[in-house]
This record gives structure tokens, C-alpha cells and sequence, in this order.
């Protein structure tokens, strides 16, 4: 019996000692650092890993150093064409993991998270309100960079890093959709039909030089085939004149009367050619020349035998 009490009174002694301990194991993990305050005052920076802290004494507070997320959730802004439009945005963020930056980020600023949410939502108003709906839905890349440029100045002291904005959504109100929904279709409709119009306008032109170009090939064919035929008669008759020479070239107008009297073409020939004593000899009658020195030489021969 009194060993049994012993080892009760042992354990009556260890065991608050064991859960004491346990109480005061933390675990950081590595996508965190742990602010640990003992007393209410800050003491030192826990990094990932284990770490032990007096109970009651120490307390811990974690801090999340990963890229964060939040929305500025969608709210009603009136642009300076007063239209109500509709303006959601997303601010993606990060606690810098340097003690300081941990440090401020608890103690400098109460719930980072909610602040920036509406800082951005502020901001969004001030930027926004300050355009039209169409510029506004034109010019997001400037309104991004000022809303981030804004918060980036803001957050700075908090040890917090904006790492980008993104303008979510800019939507008008529905009848003012819809109207800008049909101007749109007006538009497409309106270069669609000028775009049209200038593919039949080219087709046409297309034609149009085609024809030019045909008539002009046309043209240009019935002058060259002129002119092969007046080339052509040109050097026949060069060539009738260098080799039709003498009784070939008479031959050769013979040929030409013989064509010319069958079509009964009438035909002037001048006195004392050739032509009029070849005609004679081929109608049986002597050349006037050849008779003339026949009765001259006839008429000397009988004055002579006279003698």
C-alpha cells in the first residue's frame, strides 16, 4: 500500500508538470511568423518550427506572410456623366515577413484586411467619380495603377506589400446596356456594310481594267497585224522589183491583168507600154514599133532594085 502511494503522490506531482508543458508547446508553420508576448509586451519574433512559451504568461500570435486576397465587393458609383455604375474590385496583398513588418501589421493596424477593403472601395469612388462610364470602362489599366499606387501609400506603415489591383468589373445600369448594346450593333453593322460596299466597288474596278486591258490587247493586235500586212506587201513588192526583171516582170503584170480581166475590171493602160504590145501579140497583132521599121526597111528595099 505504501508503494501505491507513493507512485500516486508521483504522479499527483508529474502530471501537472506534463500538462503544463504541453500547454506551452506552439508550432509555427512555415507559411507564418509568431509574435510572442509575455506580459502583454512584445518579446521576440518566432520563426516557423517549434517553440515553447511559459503558459499564462506568453501568449502567441501568428501572422499569415503568403499573398492574400480580398474584394472590395461590388458597390454603386456615379460617374462623372452621371450614371450609376456598378464597380467591383480585387486587391491582392501580402504581409512582409520581416519583424517589423510583422510587428506593424498587428500593432500598427486593427484587422489589415477589412482597412484595405475599404480603403479600396474609397479609393474606387474618388478615381471613378472623376470619369465617364465609357472612359472609365476604356482606361482600366489607369485606374489599376492609381488604385494600387493609393493603397500602396496607405499600407506601407502597416508592413503590408499591394502587390496588384485588378478592376473586377465596371457594369452600367441595364437600359444603358442595352442602348450601348445597340449602338454597338449599329456600328458593326455600319463598317460591315462599308466594308462591303468597298469589296464591290474594287470587284468592279477589277472589271473595269480588265476590259480596259482587253480592248487596248485588241487594239494593239489589229494595229501589229496592219502592220504586218503593210510590211509584208512592202517587201513583196521590193522583191517583185529586184527579181521580176525583164520578161519575168512582164510575165508578172500579165499575171495581174489576167486576174484583173476576170473580175472584168477595167483597166487603163498608158500608150506605148509594154502591156499594150504584149496584149497585141496575144491577140495576133504585131507591135506598132516592130511594124513601122518593117514597112520603112520594105520600102527602101524596092527604091533600091528601082536603081
Amino acid at each position: 500500500m505504501k508503494e501505491y502511494s507513493q507512485i500516486f503522490n508521483i504522479l499527483i506531482i508529474a502530471l501537472p508538470v506534463i500538462l503544463f508543458f504541453f500547454a506551452g508547446i506552439r508550432i509555427v508553420r512555415p507559411t507564418h511568423k509568431g509574435l510572442i508576448e509575455r506580459l502583454g509586451k512584445y518579446k521576440k519574433l518566432a520563426q516557423p518550427g517549434f517553440h515553447w512559451v511559459i503558459p499564462i504568461v506568453d501568449r502567441m500570435f501568428q501572422v499569415n506572410i503568403t499573398e492574400q486576397m480580398v474584394d472590395a465587393e461590388p458597390q454603386e458609383i456615379i460617374t462623372n456623366d452621371n450614371l450609376n455604375a456598378s464597380v467591383d474590385a480585387q486587391v491582392y496583398f501580402r504581409v512582409k515577413s520581416d519583424e517589423e513588418s510583422v510587428k506593424g501589421s498587428t500593432y500598427d493596424v486593427n484587422n489589415y484586411s477589412w482597412q484595405i477593403v475599404n480603403l479600396a472601395r474609397t479609393t474606387l469612388r474618388n478615381i471613378i467619380g472623376t470619369l465617364t462610364l465609357k472612359s472609365a470602362n476604356s482606361e482600366r489599366g489607369r485606374i489599376n495603377m492609381e488604385l494600387h499606387e493609393t493603397l500602396h501609400n496607405e499600407t506601407k506603415n502597416w508592413g503590408i506589400e499591394i502587390i496588384r489591383t485588378e478592376l473586377k468589373q465596371i457594369d452600367p445600369p441595364a437600359d444603358v446596356q442595352e442602348t450601348m448594346n445597340k449602338v454597338v450593333k449599329a456600328e458593326n453593322e455600319k463598317i460591315a456594310a462599308i466594308d462591303s460596299a468597298t469589296a464591290a466597288e474594287t470587284v468592279a474596278d477589277g472589271v473595269k481594267r480588265a476590259k480596259i486591258k482587253e480592248a487596248e490587247g485588241f487594239k494593239r493586235s489589229k494595229i501589229l497585224h496592219a502592220e504586218g500586212e503593210a510590211e509584208a506587201i512592202k517587201l513583196v513588192n521590193e522583191a517583185a522589183d529586184k527579181y521580176f526583171i525583164g520578161n519575168a516582170q512582164l510575165l508578172r503584170k500579165l499575171e495581174a491583168l489576167e486576174t484583173a480581166l476576170e473580175k472584168n475590171t477595167k483597166i487603163v493602160v498608158p500608150a506605148g507600154s509594154d502591156l499594150v504590145n504584149v496584149i497585141g501579140e496575144m491577140a495576133g497583132i504585131l507591135p506598132l514599133k516592130n511594124t513601122l521599121a518593117n514597112d520603112s526597111f520594105q520600102r527602101r528595099n524596092r527604091g533600091g532594085s528601082a536603081f
